[in-house]
């Protein structure tokens, strides 16, 4: 297994994984929309897509934003996005997938990684904190939607 950074060129084999990943939240199969979502992620360059990989086949991939901290005065990477296909699960991708965000987060000078995971995502609240991510007790997260 290899984990590197994705390009547009590799939208054929990151849409499913994507559309899979979105149905694991509760949204509807739409791999349309999961293409121009990703091909814009790429164009505008806002993001930065890692996918794993065993042999040809996508296995995996996580997608990262650029935030900043203004209490800390730094840069921050947003985990927003971590799938590994099914029958991929328990062979190391995701732990591959964290640790290339955690060098990419460096590379970039981020001050640390943030992400928010479902509560009833059990597997991937171990692996973080296996990974030594802490889990946030002292901020509640909120949300409003507009569209």
């Amino acid at each position: 297994m290899i984990v590197r950074q994705a390009t547009a060129a590799d939208l054929p084999a990151l849409v499913p994984l994507f559309d899979r990943y979105r149905q694991f939240y509760d949204q509807p199969a739409d791999p349309p929309r999961a293409q121009a979502f990703l091909a814009e992620r790429f164009l505008r360059g806002d993001s930065v897509v890692l996918m794993a990989l065993d042999g040809a086949e996508a296995i995996g991939f996580t997608q990262l934003y650029p935030s900043f901290s203004s209490i800390r005065t730094a840069p921050l990477i947003i985990l927003n996005d971590l799938y590994v296909d099914p029958s991929a699960r328990r062979a190391g991708a995701g732990q591959a997938l964290v640790e290339a965000a955690t060098a990419h987060a460096k590379a970039q000078g981020a001050a640390g990684l943030i992400l928010s995971t479902a509560t009833t995502n059990t597997p991937a609240q171990a692996l973080y904190e296996r990974l030594g991510w802490v889990r946030e007790t002292g901020f509640y997260e909120y949300a409003l939607t507009l569209a």
